[in-house]
C-alpha cells in the first residue's frame, strides 16, 4: 500500500468516526491508530521499544 492510499484510508476512517461518534470518538480512534502504528513498527523490527522507553525515562538521548 502506498503512503497516499494509506493516508487517504486513515483520513476516511477518521472522518466517519468523527461524524458518527463526535469529538471524543475521533480522539480515541486517533489514539488507537497511533498505538497500532507504533506496535506495527515494533513488530517489523523498525522500532526498538526498549530504546524508546529509555529515552522517555531520560536514560538515553534520541540522537
Amino acid at each position: 500500500m502506498t503512503p497516499v492510499i494509506g493516508g487517504a484510508a486513515a483520513g476516511a476512517v477518521l472522518a466517519v468516526v468523527a461524524l458518527a461518534f463526535g469529538f471524543w470518538g475521533f480522539i480515541l480512534t486517533l489514539l488507537f491508530m497511533g498505538i497500532g502504528a507504533v506496535l506495527g513498527r515494533a513488530a517489523e523490527g523498525r522500532l526498538d521499544l526498549a530504546e524508546v522507553f529509555d529515552a522517555l525515562r531520560g536514560r538515553r538521548t534520541s540522537s
